[in-house]
């Protein structure tokens, strides 16, 4: 995926950022994805797919993984009408390990 690194794309990837973390909180009603948080995102360069950077405070699941793969029709609908784009992103869940990484270094 070629990312793309414009203002407009920052901006967009901002607002979707902001209004999947509210529907998250606000509408989801999976217990799995309770403890959710997204920690960016990434758009391509024509804006046809959204890389969703998260982490969750239990690790990385199976089970997590599946939640957010049955979700992501809610969400893209919710994002749609939400924001008002003509036409949603490929909503594409990527672990962040970065953050793991960060608190993990080695260190006891």
């Amino acid at each position: 995926m070629r990312r793309s690194s414009t203002r407009r794309s920052s901006r967009m990837a901002d607002e979707i950022m902001r209004e999947l973390g509210r529907v998250i909180v606000r509408e989801t009603q999976d217990p799995r994805l309770e403890f959710l948080t997204i920690t960016g995102v990434r758009l391509n360069k024509d804006f046809s797919i959204a890389e969703i950077l998260y982490t969750h405070y239990q690790g990385q699941s199976k089970e997590l993984d599946q939640s957010l793969e049955k979700a992501k029709g809610f969400f893209r609908t919710a994002l749609g009408k939400n924001l008002k784009l003509r036409y949603v992103p490929e909503l594409r869940f990527v672990w962040d390990s970065f953050v793991q990484e960060m608190v993990y270094d080695g260190k006891p």
